[in-house]
């Protein structure tokens, strides 16, 4: 009787060893042959199921988002339902996104590795839009549901002094403007400290990982 293959299956477990080529070797690293002896196959299997080495990339990059967008929309939900708040959400967006334990780490260590590469691949890099483009959108719908709720303390861009005019529109304009200033802030330092965490964790320390990012929303 012949053997009875998952092929998706087989397809996760060929990316996930693709995943773990990347951020253990780095991903220049990542070739056929290495991502083929990862996952215990040959190479006929890998061109069975992806056309090329930047097909498996591509993949595995999407299947690393698909698995942290399935966490995060647990995570939020929970802290934005019944008994929690707007504020509570992107807190918990906000510090899912930072490599706080081995698991995101792991995580973080993939994404940044495709940064460079996506630089001279506009696949790739249409990729890295589309998931940055929608964690914005999170980040930007959070924080207009925490400041509809009262939940922010000021109104003020990080670096500036909330404004007010009789103007309603003007104010409205103006304060879409503020929110979409926050989202950026909390975003490009949620890059940054992952980034510093990768690469100098002798000077910044999980802990103050997250000190730094809940000072910052403590702010807004």
């Amino acid at each position: 009787m012949p053997k009875i293959v998952d092929h998706d299956e087989r397809r996760r477990e060929v990316l996930s060893a693709a995943g773990r080529v990347i951020v253990r070797d780095g991903i220049d690293a990542a070739t056929t042959r290495a991502i083929a002896k990862e996952a215990g196959y040959s190479n006929g299997v890998l061109a069975h199921y992806f056309a090329d080495k930047d097909e498996i990339l591509l993949s595995a990059l999407r299947q690393s988002h698909q698995r942290i967008r399935a966490r995060l929309t647990g995570k939020v939900t929970d802290a934005g339902g019944p008994g929690g708040s707007a504020l509570a959400a992107l807190r918990e967006l906000l510090l899912d996104n930072l490599p706080l334990d081995d698991e995101r780490a792991r995580e973080t260590r993939l994404e940044v590795s495709f940064w460079s590469r996506s630089l001279a691949s506009e696949r790739l890099a249409g990729v890295q839009r589309a998931e940055a483009d929608e964690l914005r959108a999170a980040v930007r719908d959070l924080l207009g549901r925490a400041r509809a709720a009262g939940e922010l303390r000021n109104g003020a861009a990080p670096d500036g002094p909330a404004t007010h005019d009789l103007d309603t529109g003007h104010q409205d304009a103006h304060g879409a403007d503020e929110l979409d200033d926050h989202a950026e802030h909390l975003l490009a330092l949620m890059d940054g400290l992952s980034l510093h965490l990768l690469l100098y964790p002798e000077r910044l320390t999980r802990a103050d990982a997250e000190r730094v990012m809940l000072r910052a929303l403590d702010r807004l």
